[in-house]
């Protein structure tokens, strides 16, 4: 398996992390944000973790904010923001730093069918722009529907 012509198993724990971190976005069920840090800095922590947070990731990361309806929220604390609001940052940090794949495990399965909408489209209209991968596991049929082409995961088997 190859992503970008590299092999993501190959080199060592650090060389593995560094290319998860700048290849692969991951969006999670619970939004795991820090709650001492702004929306914004949720969303550059990516970058972060790769040492230093350049401008252009900051200004990416506020249009993020802004596309996921939350320019005014971007001075906000996790405990500030709705659960839909929380949800949606995940997705800007997940997109943050340009990924070609996006890994999403039940990104919306905490949330109101409204802002599971609002979620499913903004992950699937965002990961498209990038011109990146989107896989989404989730139990919703709703959200399967919206993300195109499904598969179903049946005793341990990927059916096709």
């Amino acid at each position: 398996m190859r992503l970008d012509g590299v092999d993501p198993f190959a080199g060592d724990a650090a060389a593995r992390a560094a290319f998860r971190n700048r290849r692969i976005g991951f969006v999670f069920q619970e939004h795991h944000l820090l709650a001492g840090c702004t929306a914004l800095d949720n969303v550059v922590l990516p970058a972060l973790a790769a040492g230093r947070v350049p401008a252009d990731v900051i200004a990416r990361a506020g249009r993020l904010l802004e596309r996921v309806g939350l320019a005014d929220r971007m001075a906000h604390m996790p405990d500030e923001l709705s659960g839909g609001e929380r949800q949606r940052v995940a997705v800007a940090r997940a997109l943050v730093l340009g990924p070609r794949l996006v890994l999403a495990d039940e990104p919306t399965g905490q949330l109101d069918s409204r802002s599971s909408a609002q979620v499913s489209d903004l992950l699937v209209e965002l990961a498209a722009e990038s011109g990146g991968m989107l896989v989404v596991v989730t139990h919703s049929a709703d959200v399967a529907r919206r993300v195109g082409h499904v598969r179903h995961l049946v005793d341990g088997r990927l059916e096709p």
